[in-house]
Formats: structure tokens, C-alpha cells, sequence
């Protein structure tokens, strides 16, 4: 019998890319990552005094605040209002991350062994937060037909222990936003079954092949529905640890949910005061972060588009917003050998995409966060080995 708790997912076994990236490195054979996914370390220009607000002599006081400090709330809810919604600081609540308010918003809806659907494709993430909370992640699917949309007969049969509905928008890796249509049909079963909706809106502020996308969703909502957000992609900031839920929805849920938002963080008050104090001040500066990076990975993938004319075997689907590309690519081998030959002979990494649950064969994600001309190169070798 094992000491440890069954909620701990598996975690013993190393993949065969890890382990081979780690001897490449441990050789000092060069490396071109095509998943980062960090924008500190992605050549991004911060400005130099932008830190100057963690200095605040008030934070040698300590002064908690369940939800959050009052200015940090304004501060987010003001944020917001760029994008065109109005958002009352009162319903938002302050996270150390997107995953933590992930794990809240579990602990106040779900019971354990009780359910949550979450999409396919998507990020790997959500079965170890899940699983970590006592809860069940199930599955529902997205399918591309020129752009990527909910499949509603996999929500259909939801088990009967589901609690709530997680959205990605814009989705990682695929990229794509959430449709009106789709949102006003996810707002009836969540209606008519009683189901929370979570909606991670962390990339929205980098639409790329998008008109007019919807963002802003819990504040719009008729349904109990929360957004979660934070400086990790609004700012360019993951280092900082500030995160965001915003909470929406017919008013009596709504303020029941934030009552026992409440509960859940006053029992652990994780966020840093410091970055609190600072946080009007990092989002005003913001803006010029998220130009450079919504430049760089508009740049792009124009140039990896621009590329796959070249290989008519390959094919750039559609991205409609956040920092990765999914490619389509001849399945002459299983993803893992194409990305394992292409570190090997290359010295490219990339994400296969059962990294990310695709259902079938053969796709691989890159990153637009490297810079152009690292980027250029490399996506050209990769589609070109792609054939190969």
C-alpha cells in the first residue's frame, strides 16, 4: 500500500522527448524550442523601472484581504473595461494563478468523485488539477472543419455527477475562440442541468485570425459563469503570480459563489501582497508588452503560413488567437518519432499533439513566441522534415 494519496497523478515515468532533450542538452547540442511558451525568455523588451511598484513601503504591513485588496479589484475591473465590458471590482476575486483559481473554483462546486467536462483538445493541465481536488475530468470534444468548434453530441452525455463546463478561449493549442452560437448553447445546458460555466480567458487579448471575438464572457452571462485571467499572459508577467477570477451570472448564484469564494480564500490568502499593491501600475504597463508580444506572434504566423505554400503536405490550421500553431502533417510515422527525429536530426522541439489529447494523427504544436528570425528557420526545416 502506498503512503501517498491517490489523488497524486502518476508522475514516476519521464516521456521519451524529456528524456531526449535532456541528453541533447547534457551533450551541449544546440536546441531550437519551438515550445516556449515563457515570454521572459523569449527576447520580449520589458521596461526597465516596470518592477518599481513591488517596492511599495506599504507592503511591510500586513494587511489581508480575503478577495483581494480593494485597489488591485479596481485596478482588474478598470482593466477590463478596454476590451468594451463593464465589470464591478466587488466581483473579482484575486489568485496566485490561473491554476489556483482553477483549484478554487473546484473546491466551491465540486464534491469529490463529482465531475467537470473539459475540452479536447486541450491543455494537459486539467487532469492533474482535477485529479489533485478529488475530482473527475471528463472529456468533451472540439472538431475542425475549417475553424474548431464544440461538438455538442459528446456534451450530451455528460454524467449525471457533472458540476461544470470549462471553455478555453482562445483554446490552447488550437487557438480558437469560442463562438456567440456556441456560448448560447453552453448557456442553455448549463441552465437546464444545473452547471457552472468556467470560461479561461488568459490569451484573449491576442486574437490573430479573428473577427470581433467573444470575450468577457462571465461578465455577460445569464448563467453562473466564471473568467479567469492574470498577468502571466495579460502583462506578459508569470513570474509575478497574480491571477484573477471574474464572477457573473444571475445575482443571488452569483453572490452566493463569491460568499464562498470567500471561505475558500481566506483559508489559504496566497496572493502577495507586493504584487497587489502594484498591480494598477503593471497594468498600465502592460499594454506595451502585449504589443510586442501580439507582434511578434501575428509576425509569425504569417511566416509560417507564408512557409507551408512550399509543402502542400502540410497545413496550418486555422489560429484565431493566443502564442501556438497547430500543423496537420503526413502521418508516415507516429508523432513521437516525428518529433523525436526532428530533435535528433534538426535540433527542433516541438509538441506532438497527443501531448494535447488530439484523437487522431499526425499533428504538431509550435509556439509564436521565439523571434522572427529563430522562427523563420526553423519552421521552414520543420515542415521541410515533415515530408521527409
Amino acid at each position: 500500500m502506498s503512503m501517498f494519496s491517490r489523488r497524486l497523478p502518476p508522475h514516476a515515468d519521464i516521456n521519451a522527448l524529456t528524456r531526449a532533450l535532456a541528453r541533447r542538452r547534457a551533450e551541449g547540442a544546440p536546441v531550437v524550442d519551438l515550445t516556449e511558451s515563457n515570454p521572459t525568455r523569449a527576447g520580449i523588451d520589458y521596461p526597465r523601472d516596470l518592477l518599481r511598484g513591488l517596492a511599495d513601503p506599504a507592503a511591510l504591513r500586513y494587511e489581508p484581504h480575503a478577495l483581494g485588496l480593494p485597489s488591485a479589484r479596481e485596478a482588474i475591473a478598470r482593466d477590463h473595461g478596454r476590451r468594451g465590458v463593464a465589470v464591478d471590482p466587488g466581483r473579482v476575486v484575486l489568485t496566485a494563478s490561473t491554476s489556483e483559481a482553477y483549484t478554487w473554483l473546484f473546491k466551491l462546486l465540486c464534491d469529490p468523485g463529482t465531475s467537470v467536462l473539459v475540452p479536447r483538445p486541450s491543455y494537459p493541465l486539467f487532469e492533474h488539477l482535477t485529479r489533485l481536488e478529488g475530482v473527475c475530468a471528463t472529456p468533451f470534444e472540439l472538431e475542425y472543419h475549417g475553424r474548431w468548434d464544440i461538438d455538442f453530441t459528446t456534451l450530451a452525455s455528460a454524467p449525471v455527477t457533472t458540476r461544470a463546463v470549462i471553455i478555453v478561449s482562445p483554446n490552447n493549442p488550437t487557438g480558437s475562440f469560442v463562438s456567440a452560437r456556441d456560448i448560447q448553447r453552453l448557456s442553455a445546458l448549463c441552465r437546464d442541468r444545473g452547471w457552472a460555466l468556467i470560461v479561461d480567458e488568459v490569451f484573449a487579448d491576442y486574437p490573430l485570425e479573428a473577427d470581433a471575438p467573444l470575450t468577457d464572457i462571465a461578465a455577460r452571462s445569464d448563467v453562473l459563469a466564471f473568467t479567469l485571467g492574470g498577468l502571466s499572459k495579460s502583462a506578459g508577467l508569470p513570474q509575478l503570480k497574480l491571477g484573477w477570477i471574474v464572477v457573473g451570472g444571475p445575482p443571488a448564484a452569483r453572490d452566493a459563489a463569491l460568499a464562498g469564494l470567500e471561505v475558500v480564500a481566506d483559508s489559504f490568502l496566497s496572493v502577495a501582497s507586493p504584487v497587489q499593491l502594484a498591480a494598477a501600475g503593471l497594468l498600465e504597463c502592460a499594454a506595451a508588452i502585449r504589443a510586442q508580444i501580439h507582434e511578434r506572434t501575428r509576425a509569425n504566423l504569417a511566416m509560417l503560413r507564408d512557409a507551408a505554400r512550399s509543402f502542400a503536405a502540410c497545413e496550418v490550421l486555422r489560429t484565431e488567437g493566443g502564442w501556438s500553431a497547430v500543423m496537420r502533417v503526413p502521418a508516415t510515422r507516429s508523432e513521437e518519432q516525428l518529433v523525436l527525429d526532428l530533435l535528433e536530426h534538426e535540433g527542433i522541439l516541438v509538441h506532438p499533439g497527443y501531448f494535447f489529447d488530439f484523437q487522431h494523427e499526425a499533428f504538431v504544436v509550435a509556439s509564436l513566441l521565439p523571434p522572427p528570425d529563430v522562427f523563420r528557420d526553423a519552421s521552414k526545416r520543420l515542415l521541410r522534415f515533415a515530408l521527409s
